[in-house]
């Protein structure tokens, strides 16, 4: 069975074909891991603190940028976000066009609506500032500018011949690490199904990490961002193709998020809060851009695309779940994590792995709860869950090396315990 094999036909028959699905992934995973150690992985200059935006901008100037393209979204532009930026080219006499089109989970529509703005407009240098979803668009089309092709054609793997114009980040959210990471994901136009172009080609020169500008999140979304980089370390922590220097950034990503999302939600003003997870949120991104991620983000993107739901609430849905099902295949690696980022107390020390993983998934469940994530996925039917089940089956075994791979009917099982609990929910509130 080669790897052109439709994981969707495999997964038909879930008990005879599960082992050739097996064979498939596991191919994949050792190949992902070859590309990861030969392959350069380019790493953005990283600026952190109150004066970040503006050394940034300096970059960007003395890099020759003469007319910048702003990729943003409507609601940070209204609210004066990309402010602190032009008003430093303006008094530096750089010319910049504002695109403001960007929609969450921006769809191939946007993003040709922004590369034909960059392009009329003459535009020599790409900056983003936004979350995720800006990033990724302004990544696509940095690369499609560069390559002076449609974004469309970019999706896949290493589709690029040509280098991106020079891409500049400024993410307002600590969450996908979208400015570190060689991947981008745009949604169908009709179907919103998300499809991922990789390049290292696309990841940015520099980025900032302002944390001025991340004080204004709302607290749902400072909630939801977070337990996204949450999910970012805990899944390249347990991947198969972790390494050393995967675990230093996935740890540091899990420790901040830990110590600090309770206090960011709870006070969004607080500068020293914003400006860790924001390191988290980069950090994270260097992990899962080498040891990958896994089925919480293969479901959640499932999840996102069938019920609309923000992915980062996605993603802190399923967490658990995964965590339960991983939790034999991981547990010694769970208990070294839990040691390495302070969850052991005093009286803890000669606990046994397996004590020592179920503490860190209990203080995972806890800190859902502080943050207030919202388990619920209304409208979930069951009549979607074969082809939610094959999605996300298929995700896993095109990119992810996991330390458990899962039959179509557990995949299933999952999603019952989510409608279940939904359900219950929905009941009683």
């Amino acid at each position: 069975m080669n790897n052109q094999t439709s994981i969707a036909k495999l997964m038909n028959n879930d008990t005879l074909h599960h082992a050739g699905y097996l064979a498939v992934a596991k191919t994949r995973a050792k190949v992902l891991k070859v590309f990861s150690l030969v392959i350069p992985m380019p790493r953005p200059l990283l600026f952190v603190g109150e004066n970040a935006c503006d050394e940034l901008c300096d970059m960007i100037i003395n890099e020759g940028a003469s007319n910048v393209f702003i990729v943003t979204d409507a609601v940070l532009n209204k609210l004066g976000v990309p402010s602190k930026v032009t008003d430093y080219l303006d008094k530096n006499n750089i010319r910049y066009h504002v695109y403001d089109g960007i929609t969450p989970d921006p769809t191939f529509e946007v993003v040709n609506d922004g590369l034909s703005e960059s392009v009329n407009a003459g535009c020599d240098a790409v900056l983003a500032i936004g979350g995720g979803s800006v990033i990724d668009a302004a990544k696509m089309i940095a690369m499609a500018q560069g390559n002076k092709c449609q974004p469309k054609q970019l999706i896949g793997l290493f589709k690029a011949r040509k280098p991106s114009v020079p891409l500049y980040c400024i993410p307002t959210t600590a969450g996908t690490g979208s400015e570190a990471t060689i991947g981008a994901v745009v949604s169908d136009d009709k179907t919103h199904q998300k499809e991922i172009a990789i390049d290292p080609k696309m990841v940015s020169l520099a980025a900032a990490i302002d944390p001025n500008i991340m004080k204004g999140m709302p607290a749902h979304i400072t909630a939801d961002t977070g337990i996204d980089v949450l999910t970012h370390a805990l899944e390249a922590w347990m991947s198969v193709n972790a390494g050393a220097e995967t675990d230093y950034y996935a740890a540091s990503a899990a420790k901040a998020v830990m110590q600090y999302l309770p206090t960011a939600y709870k006070n969004g003003d607080d500068l020293k809060a914003r400006q860790e997870m924001g390191v988290a949120a980069h950090y994270g991104g260097i992990a899962f851009n080498k040891a990958g991620l896994g089925y919480v983000h293969a479901i959640a993107h499932q999840l996102g695309a069938h019920y609309s739901i923000p992915h980062g609430r996605a993603n802190a849905i399923v967490l658990p779940y995964i965590l339960d099902l991983n939790r034999k295949s991981s547990e010694k690696r769970l208990a070294t994590l839990a040691k390495k980022i302070g969850l052991v107390k005093t009286g803890q020390a000669g606990s046994s792995d397996g004590e020592l993983a179920d503490h860190l998934i209990a203080q995972v469940r806890e800190l859902l709860e502080t943050v207030g994530i919202d388990p619920t996925v209304k409208g979930m039917q069951e009549s979607d869950f074969d082809s939610i089940a094959k999605a996300a089956a298929k995700e896993v075994s095109d990119t992810y090396a996991v330390p458990t791979y899962m039959q179509a009917s557990k995949i299933k099982d999952i999603l019952m315990k989510i409608k279940t609990a939904s359900d219950e929910r929905a009941a009683t509130s």
